[in-house]
């Protein structure tokens, strides 16, 4: 999730030659909100005009359940009023499992939230953020009409980047504010268009080798995608969306295990910069505008806040994914299947590398040490 003004370029890269991606976790229908926590707290991490709510208070009010087309809807309030210097509800969940270096993830929604002062996204990040890394798959703000990716690293992390538009060759420093960014190219990867389209596919390959992002609107999903209900291989996609290349960048270094992120803040640090919201939204320019035009009062201008997700399914050449618990002012990272578990520093809060699987496919553990 972006903490500033994005810096918006195209990247493109060899797609890493991996396959034998075996279902591990398929997040739909009924039980899709199995297995996620919900955050519960008022926006401290990026200053939105949100507070997420709980589980209890999101099923309720209906800002997070399946419809009946057996799609998960996760949305901001649009119903209440919100009186000045209050917050609107919204939602943000995150996955209990952690998904490692070797992981495909397909996204798959037919709406996605926008409008101005919205500001969604569906991203993963490290156990320990921000440190751990940090892959932004889809995100956006305001009426932007183009989904921007990013990766955010800790310092050391440089990724060579060209240019589509100019054919420009560049390196970008993953640490800065505005991390190593992505616009997309092709049409209908966000706002109206995404929805009249009837939605999209993204897939996301973690690798040794690179991170890469793949953007389908509906009518192009390849069936390889489509038809991916126990394996998935990457390796005829084509150029994908977005590719960084780890020639500058040890992923395995920056990178560890990835938790799921799906939420949704209002103005904050990147939709409510003024400079920001102008460029879509108009308004007088001033720091309040974005609050004061859209979160108090009615919810009328949030009827389109809303992701609605056919699926999330995560694949991997393990055949297991990870799990995260407090033990002793330890975070222990462990297999979901029974078998040895290593700790990361939970009190510091540095995962930072993943130093091999141990040689036991019937354990398949991940042994993780600070760097």
């Amino acid at each position: 999730m972006r903490h500033a003004i994005p810096l918006v370029s195209a990247l493109f890269a060899a797609t890493p030659a991996f396959a034998g991606y075996n279902l591990v976790k398929e997040y739909s229908g009924a039980d899709f909100f199995k297995g996620w926590d919900f955050y519960g707290n008022f926006d401290n991490l990026t200053n939105g005009d949100v507070t997420w709510v709980d589980q209890a208070t999101a099923t309720s009010s209906k800002l997070a359940y399946v419809n009946d087309a057996g799609h998960a809807i996760v949305k901001v309030d649009d119903t209440s009023f919100v009186p000045f210097n209050e917050k609107r509800n919204s939602v943000r969940v995150s996955t209990q499992d952690y998904f490692p270096v070797g992981s495909v993830v397909v996204f798959d929604a037919t709406h996605l939230p926008f409008g101005c002062s919205v500001w969604p996204s569906f991203w993963m990040k490290g156990i320990d953020w921000p440190k751990g890394g940090e892959i932004d798959i889809f995100e956006g703000v305001n009426k932007m009409t183009a989904n921007q990716m990013a990766l955010h690293t800790q310092p050391g992390c440089s990724l060579s980047s060209s240019a589509k538009q100019t054919g420009k060759v560049g390196e970008t420093d993953c640490s800065s504010g505005t991390g190593c960014t992505v616009s997309e190219t092709q049409a209908n990867s966000y706002g109206d268009a995404f929805a009249s389209a009837g939605g999209g596919v993204w897939a996301m390959q973690l690798e040794s080798s690179g991170i890469s992002i793949w953007f389908w609107t509906r009518k192009d999903v390849p069936d390889s995608v489509t038809n991916a209900n126990t394996t998935i291989d990457p390796s005829s996609w084509g150029t994908p969306s977005a590719s960084f290349a780890s020639s500058s960048c040890d992923i395995n270094k920056f990178f560890g295990p990835q938790q799921m992120v799906i939420d949704i803040t209002l103005c904050g640090d990147w939709a409510g910069v003024p400079s920001e919201y102008q460029a879509t939204c108009g308004g007088d320019g001033t720091q309040s505008v974005c609050y004061v035009d859209n979160v108090i009062n009615n919810g009328t201008n949030y009827a389109d806040a809303y992701f609605e997700i056919s699926s999330i399914k995560a694949f991997s050449t393990d055949s297991s994914v990870l799990v995260a618990s407090v033990s002793a002012g330890q975070t222990v990272i462990a297999t979901a299947s029974p078998g040895a578990a290593s700790s990361v520093n939970g009190a510091a809060g540095s995962m930072r590398g993943m130093m091999g699987v141990v040689a036991s496919a019937a354990l398949a553990t991940f042994s993780w040490v600070l760097l």
